[in-house]
């Protein structure tokens, strides 16, 4: 159970409430929980669906990079939503277990995906990712879809953060309708077959 209440459980503040009766249905539990924070929601999702639906990043890479930030955070809520969404977005269960166990090079995947497992790893181990990584990924990726995949690792990071301090009860996109294969294919295609 989480540690504090969800905003749908417990809105105390008008604002909050008000924010509630706009969230659409079916209704996530990270969205009730960020809608106590009623000036920050709003930009949090608007980011997070112009990941999901908008960017240039392949949206292979993006759910890789997604997969990785979970695991490296121990993020179990976020694993469990993006899991269902790598597989909707046809990336094989042998590449998403490979990322489960860490093993974020060679077979199962190309070196595009290994590139950007590397750089995702190197940005959230705390430290600076070495330059020549983040060259590589500019001459590889091209510039868009590296400053892409450099705000979805942190912004999967914060809300990992999120979720883990409130400890977040897992639900399932999956089981609650919410998933549109179409919508998720942002406006990267995936250009290497995920098999």
């Amino acid at each position: 159970m989480a540690l504090i209440p969800y905003a749908d459980d417990d809105a105390q503040d008008e604002r909050v409430r008000e924010v509630v009766e706009r969230l659409p249905e079916p209704r996530i539990n990270l969205f009730t929980m960020l809608a106590n924070a009623p000036a920050l929601i709003g930009p949090t999702l608007r980011l997070g669906e112009a990941i999901l639906t908008k960017s240039d990043l392949d949206v292979v890479l993006r759910e890789l990079a997604i997969l990785h930030t979970a695991r490296i955070t121990g993020t179990e809520y976020e694993w469990v939503q993006h899991e269902a969404i790598a597989r909707l977005v046809g990336i094989d269960e042998e590449k998403i277990r490979a990322v489960e166990r860490g093993e974020i090079s060679g077979e199962p995947f190309t070196a595009r995906e290994t590139l950007v497992l590397e750089i995702v790893g190197a940005v959230l181990d705390g430290g600076e990712a070495p330059a020549e990584l983040i060259t590589r990924g500019e001459s590889e990726l091209g510039r868009s879809q590296l400053v892409e995949l450099l705000i979805v690792a942190g912004y999967y990071a914060m809300l990992g953060g999120v979720m883990r301090a409130v400890r977040l009860d897992v639900d399932s996109v999956v089981e609650k309708g919410m998933l549109d294969r179409d919508r998720l294919g942002g406006g990267g295609s995936s250009r290497h077959p995920a098999g």
